[in-house]
């Protein structure tokens, strides 16, 4: 008995979106980097964790963002050609963002 694969996907992520993300994930890496030169100069701790609180928030619109283009894209094709373990590893990531958030 054959176990039957689904064909490789023929899309990912737009361009655009990827561009997008990564500069969103620079300007998170150089707010990280700001928190820590606030640590070493013994800034405000209530200016750190506004900070952070920032950070914190920038890293959940990119997860936003990325989710929303895997449904877009990878998921819409999975959908037709009905490969269901792709369809599970996206639930799996959204049960993780959901437990993390």
């Amino acid at each position: 008995m054959s176990v039957a694969t689904a064909p490789p996907l023929t899309t990912y992520l737009d361009p655009e979106l990827i561009g997008n993300l990564q500069n969103r994930l620079n300007r998170i890496e150089g707010s990280v980097r700001g928190v820590n030169r606030m640590l070493e100069d013994h800034e405000n701790c209530d200016d750190i964790v506004v900070q952070l609180s920032a950070i914190k928030a920038a890293v959940n619109q990119v997860t936003i963002k990325l989710l929303e283009g895997h449904m877009n894209t990878c998921l819409l094709e999975c959908a037709a050609t009905g490969d269901l373990e792709a369809l599970e590893h996206f639930r799996r990531s959204m049960a993780l963002v959901m437990k993390n958030s």
